[in-house]
């Protein structure tokens, strides 16, 4: 098979231009054949090794940071992207390019929905960085929208791919017996949310990260959530003048018994020896499974440096024979399945449900979606009543009729039906 796969960057700040940037650079050089294996799709490699792939736009808010982008990118690869920007840049590009096969969406957590619907109007696939978006009825339009253009919006769920999780869904989960309750933290630097991100008042610690976990869980059950709480605190972000909050805790009870905390936060000091720290945690009926995705026993010190970890099977760097370097890992696996999919849309006539099974789907992530949706809501809430020195006693059910925020201090509206279709 010999054919082009184009594709369009929109964002390129932390993960745009690091992971997605990288991925598609190692694409463009050598194809996708060699990734398959990894993620147990190896039987697609002859179909697949002739198919090119072409990253022909990166767009970004600001012409400085688009013409960076496309610079950095040709340093990779041999070849310089056209950069876009604007508040709406991918309108440009879908104008410009309408041979374009797949829109890649990296733009901050609130503003995923906008491009992603615009991509799916005009006929082009997505790949999209979780969450998908921040409400259940979004998901809902952009699950249409995809089922009406017959294209794939595969979501960046990439704890899915790490090799400890793949032992868990595939091994361990069979071992410990039915599960009855869980941790699962993912704590990011102080640096993201005072300087690295300027949208941290639009969103939160667990909207941001906790997407993997919920997704995680999900991946190894396939159980829906019946109810939540949430609570969460702002005392550091605030002496610096930002208006978000520092951590997040939330609580969801699934259909199938468990009862999983999610627990983030996004100021953990500079000199924390990891990038993040993260792991989680399941209790079984017949055991226990502890997974600490931070330390994984890699540790180095050096004068000056401090004691240090890294983790290793995100993303890495190989050398190759003639000094490149070529970039694999589970945060690329992600990346890699969507696109299987969307070759097999473009080349073999696939429907959305002949490929489910490849990748994380967009009604995947509106179990999230919803979960997010619901926890911000209920967030709000009970911070409201915390300060007022109340308890915090707001929950949200999720039933056959749809989701009821249950807020007993509301006397005139205890039972708020917030969405009102079934997950």
């Amino acid at each position: 098979m010999e054919s082009t796969i184009k594709i369009a960057l929109v964002g390129a700040g932390m993960f745009g231009g690091d992971v997605h940037a990288r991925a598609y650079a190692d694409l463009q050089r050598f194809g996708i054949a060699g990734q398959l294996a990894r993620v147990g799709l190896d039987k697609y490699s002859r179909e697949l090794a002739g198919v090119k792939f072409d990253l022909v736009a990166v767009a970004t808010r600001s012409e400085a940071s688009a013409k960076k982008a496309a610079a950095s990118f040709k340093m990779i690869a041999g070849h310089e992207p056209k950069p876009y920007w604007g508040d709406e840049p991918w309108r440009d590009i879908l104008r410009d390019i309408p041979d374009l096969d797949v829109m890649a969406v990296a733009t901050p957590d609130h503003l995923h929905t906008q491009p992603i619907l615009d991509a799916l109007a005009a006929g082009v696939h997505v790949i999209t960085e979780k969450p998908m978006c921040l409400s259940v009825r979004e998901a809902d339009t952009i699950i249409e929208a995809a089922r009406a253009k017959n294209r794939v919006v595969a979501v960046d769920m990439h704890k899915r791919y790490d090799p400890d999780h793949l032992r868990i869904k595939n091994d361990i989960q069979n071992r410990i017996g039915v599960p009855l309750y869980g941790t699962a933290y993912l704590e990011e630097p102080l640096e993201v949310s005072t300087s690295t991100f300027k949208w941290v008042e639009s969103s939160d610690p667990f909207s941001y990260v906790g997407p993997h976990w919920t997704d995680l869980i999900w991946s190894y059950y396939r159980s829906k959530p019946v109810s939540l709480t949430a609570v969460g605190q702002k005392k550091r972000l605030v002496r610096d003048g930002i208006n978000a909050f520092d951590a997040v805790q939330v609580r969801v009870d699934f259909d199938n018994g468990m009862s999983i905390n999610f627990h983030n936060n996004w100021i953990t000091p500079k000199d924390f020896e990891g990038p993040v720290n993260q792991g989680h945690e399941i209790v079984g009926a017949d055991g226990k499974v502890e997974s600490d995705q931070q330390y994984r026993g890699f540790r180095w010190w050096n004068a000056g440096g401090g004691s240090r970890t890294s983790n290793n099977h995100f993303t890495r760097e190989v050398t190759r024979p003639d000094g490149s370097k070529g970039y694999i890992g589970y945060g690329v696996d992600s990346i890699t399945v969507g696109l299987v999919a969307i070759c097999a849309v473009k080349f073999n006539g696939a429907t959305l449900d002949d490929v489910a099974e490849l990748y994380p789907t967009a009604e995947d992530a509106r179990i999230t979606c919803a979960i997010v949706d619901a926890a911000a809501r209920v967030r709000d809430l009970n911070f409201k009543y915390l300060n007022e020195g109340k308890g915090a006693v707001v929950t949200a059910r999720f039933d056959a009729d749809g989701i009821t925020v249950i807020d007993p201090y509301n006397t005139a509206n205890v039972f708020e039906r917030i969405y009102d279709r079934p997950l």
